[in-house]
C-alpha cells in the first residue's frame, strides 16, 4: 500500500514556519527504512498496512511534541500484492505522456 500523508502543527514558529516540526515528522519516516518520497506538501511511504501506519503515528507524536494540536491529513492506494508502486506507478505515467 501506499500512504500519503501530511502532518503539521497547528501552531507555528516566529516566521509561520512549521519547517522544524516536518523535519521531526521526516526523520522519523527516513529511519524507518521503508521506501518513500517527500514533496512539498505530502510524504508517501510504502509498506504494509502495520508498518505504514505505526510510521504515520510515531511520525504524528514526534510533531505533537511542537504544540498541543497536530493536523493530519491522509490518502491511501490499497493496492494487495503489487511492491514497488513508489515510482512504477510514475514510471507508467511517464511512459504513457511519451506515446501520445
Amino acid at each position: 500500500m501506499l500512504v500519503a500523508f501530511s502532518v503539521s502543527p497547528n501552531s507555528s514558529g516566529p516566521d509561520g514556519s512549521v519547517h522544524e516540526a516536518v523535519a521531526a515528522a521526516i526523520k522519523v519516516v527516513r529511519e524507518s527504512g521503508l521506501p518513500n518520497q517527500t514533496d512539498s506538501m505530502f510524504t508517501t511511504i510504502e509498506g504494509e498496512w502495520d508498518e505504514v501506519f505505526d510510521v504515520v503515528k510515531r511520525a504524528t507524536e514526534a510533531v505533537g511534541a511542537f504544540g498541543s494540536r497536530v493536523s493530519l491529513v491522509l490518502k491511501a492506494d490499497i493496492r494487495p500484492g503489487y511492491t514497488g508502486e513508489l515510482t512504477a506507478k510514475v514510471e507508467r505515467l511517464e511512459k504513457a505522456l511519451l506515446e501520445e
